[in-house]
């Protein structure tokens, strides 16, 4: 209790002292708080708004797709120099991607689909979209493995896929620029020069990357084969196996399965393709990290000039505030006070710049968020590094200044000039 009350005092009037030299050199402070604001605004920034789109593109992925798998043509399926059997031709079949759906496990969310037309216009009446449209052909599945839900009307029927309706499922972009505020429930649409009505209004998905479901029709399969569809159209299936499955385990009884459908003897090499959900999350973490790095690293050599803006700062002080040493010196100051009040100054100093930097960092990044319709993100743990960083960075400047002025003989400090 007794070091408390002389510990106190002793740290309030270097508090105090420190904060009065602070105020007395306000241009190099400013400048100095700023430099390391700066540095403190780059990486918490950048982090902030990396995680603004790691956020987005997890949400993309969707909880159906998070776990699925694709199984779709081999399009890097070229001839090599060794011997090798060509039995299918490089497109799936429609029989054989039909085949699959009825044989693999029953409680799998299964769906097949092909592109119809790509950057297509899509009218009604006198209104007409960009060219920018993509026709998808597909079952009721496909907004499930999209992740993706009905805002108005409804899904495709067992009626719709069994008759070829011309009905259709239009993306949020679409109903917007061909319908604005109204209802597009039974209306029409011109998709080529077919028309279709329109039973389905998706809900607004967003896009990260390219086209996605806001600027999509989708057509019933069964409809598009004898439209827009033909022997060389390169179908895909869409899987997400039951929640209790191994995910592994199912990606190889598909496997298995289509080969057997391929016809593929066990010598003989797959020539289709299945790409896994986790794996594109996997680049996803993977661009995360180096991006994360970059932002550390951007941030670090700012920092460091801050570093050195605040050592000099603080040498400075030390030059200018010789005979002030000097007197408290005199007065009863040990070393030790002397050295614990510059230190202050400097600890002072880059806490300040880390938490404007930090602020703006946030800011910042989250003006990303809006830009992007994310939601608010705060990265704690960058935040929390930042604090120490700064913390170290205050240590490391102040140490010098610090020393120097602790060594000052009292004597020749009350003679400096």
């Amino acid at each position: 209790m007794k070091d408390f009350k002389v510990v106190s005092p002793l740290f309030r009037e270097n508090f105090r002292v420190a904060v009065s030299s602070i105020m007395s050199n306000r241009l190099r402070s400013i400048l100095t708080i700023m430099i390391i604001a700066i540095g403190v605004t780059s990486l918490v920034g950048i982090q902030t708004a990396i995680n603004v789109l790691v956020n987005k593109v997890t949400e993309g992925f969707g909880q159906m797709g998070a776990n699925s798998f694709t199984i779709s043509s081999n399009y890097s399926f070229t001839q090599t120099s060794e011997h090798q059997r060509q039995i299918n031709r490089r497109q799936l079949s429609y029989d054989q991607v039909r085949r699959f759906v009825g044989e693999y496990d029953k409680s799998a969310v299964k769906s097949i689909s092909a592109t119809a037309l790509s950057f297509v216009e899509i009218k009604s009446s006198s209104d007409k979209t960009n060219p920018t449209s993509v026709v998808i052909a597909s079952d009721e599945n496909y907004l499930c493995l999209q992740s993706a839900g009905l805002e108005l009307g409804r899904n495709f029927s067992e009626e719709d896929m069994a008759t070829g309706a011309f009905v259709c499922l239009i993306g949020y972009n679409i109903r917007k620029t061909l319908f604005k505020e109204s209802d597009p429930i039974n209306k029409e649409v011109t998709v080529g020069a077919v028309k279709y009505r329109v039973i389905g209004a998706i809900k607004e998905q967003g896009s990260t990357f390219g086209v996605g479901v806001d600027d999509m029709v989708v057509l019933p399969i069964t409809n598009a084969r004898s439209i827009f569809l033909s022997d060389d159209t390169f179908y895909s299936i869409g899987v997400f196996p039951k929640e209790t499955d191994d995910y592994q385990s199912a990606i190889d009884r598909a496997t298995t399965l289509f080969r057997s459908i391929r016809r593929l003897s066990p010598a003989d090499k797959s020539d289709f393709r299945v790409s896994r959900s986790d794996a594109i999350q996997k680049e996803r973490d993977e661009l995360q990290s180096q991006l994360s790095t970059a932002a550390l690293v951007i941030g670090l050599i700012t920092l460091l000039g801050a570093a050195v803006g605040l050592m000099n700062i603080m040498l400075v002080s030390v030059k200018e505030r010789t005979r002030e040493i000097g007197t408290r010196k005199t007065m009863g100051a040990t070393a030790k006070t002397i050295e614990y009040q510059f230190f202050m100054e400097a600890v002072i100093i880059g806490q300040i710049g880390g938490i404007l930097g930090s602020v703006m960092g946030i800011i910042i990044g989250n003006i990303t968020a809006i830009v992007m319709d994310g939601n608010f993100s705060v990265p704690w743990k960058w935040l929390l590094i930042s604090v120490l960083v700064c913390f170290a960075v205050s240590i490391v400047s102040g140490y010098i200044p610090a020393k120097r002025a602790a060594a000052l003989n009292p004597i020749d400090a009350l003679r400096y000039e």
